[in-house]
């Protein structure tokens, strides 16, 4: 799964960052990297953007970027908002 199809309120662990290049090394440097958790916290209204709380700060990403970080959902799904 990756991180666009993640629902509100949900948590989900990194594993994989894609990408090739520039964009690759934007995405790690933002503090994306495996392992690491995130929450999706909120959508845009038209879909795109979408904001997702890591590392205990809140970031904004383009859909056609979350394409390329897979991640693995929580157990339980919930995550704490």
């Amino acid at each position: 799964m990756t991180l666009n199809q993640l629902k509100i309120g949900h948590s989900a662990t990194i594993t994989e960052v894609g990408g090739e290049g520039p964009l690759r090394l934007r995405l790690l440097d933002m503090g994306l990297i495996p392992r690491t958790r995130v929450t999706l916290q909120k959508v845009a209204p038209m879909g795109d953007p979408i904001e997702i709380r890591v590392r205990g700060y809140e970031l904004t990403l383009r859909v056609e970027d979350a394409c390329n970080i897979r991640i693995e959902a929580d157990a339980e799904g919930e995550g704490s908002v």
